[in-house]
């Protein structure tokens, strides 16, 4: 790797990538690209050592069985704690997101430990599931336009003094505490409950990640007309009457 490289780490492909969610490496990896940037991807299997000098780390969704082994090898490894410390850029997404937080209820109905790189904490929800479309409005500094997701999970996620809401909720449940918030960031480590991939849906979380992995405030354009006509769909399919 040379040292203008961009290195891009998709954390444990066999364990949290149930429903899609490498995609957004995918998506991630190919912005990059079209900026004529240098980018090294790397997949990291449950059963290797995470890097620790990587710029972007992704983490994906899961099963329960899955994300407890998940974050049980992660606080063993220690190698995302360190790369966090080191000022990496992480982005989560539902099981991924519990697990950076401090604590999640696990597939044996027991509490288990998180990384606590958000300040969240994950419990089980007692009513239905939340399932279906989420539009959300991202929290205005970082500038982006309304989200669009998909939403799968049991879990309601509240969250600490230190932790900041990703976005509120115009459709969907997001966090499920019913507060209207929806993932949650930490300085430069993000937690979500959007897949679809979500980067997929919404290209410019791609891009927020690369300028603050580059440190600049600003990406040479690219071609967005793939992602904006598939925005544009699934936000009108959201907003349709049931």
């Amino acid at each position: 790797m040379s040292d203008s490289s961009l290195r891009l780490v998709w954390v444990y492909p066999d364990l949290l990538s149930t429903y899609g969610d490498q995609g957004n490496a995918l998506v991630v990896e190919r912005r990059a690209r079209q900026r004529g940037l240098d980018v090294q991807r790397v997949d990291v299997r449950s059963d290797q050592p995470i890097p620790t000098s990587g710029d972007i780390y992704l983490i994906g969704g899961g099963e329960d069985r899955p994300q407890r082994l998940a974050s049980e090898r992660l606080l063993r490894d220690g190698g995302l704690s360190r790369a966090s410390s080191n000022g990496a850029i992480i982005f989560s997404v539902c099981a991924g997101y519990q697990i950076l937080g401090h604590e999640f209820i696990n597939d044996l109905g027991e509490r288990q430990p998180g990384l606590g790189l958000i300040d969240v904490v994950s419990t089980r929800g007692e009513g239905e599931r939340c399932v279906g479309d989420v539009l959300a409005d991202i929290d205005p500094r970082f500038g982006l336009p309304q989200l669009t997701g998909f939403e799968n999970h049991q879990g309601v996620t509240h969250l600490g003094p230190t932790a900041r809401p990703f976005a509120r909720t115009v459709i969907g449940r997001g966090n499920g505490t019913g507060d209207g918030t929806e993932g949650a960031y930490n300085d430069t480590v993000f937690g979500t409950y959007m897949h679809g991939p979500v980067m997929a849906r919404n290209p410019q979380i791609a891009d927020l990640l690369l300028k603050l992995a580059l440190d600049v405030n600003a990406l040479p354009p690219t071609d967005d007309r793939w992602y904006e006509a598939l925005r544009n769909e699934r936000i009108a399919s959201a907003s349709q009457p049931a």
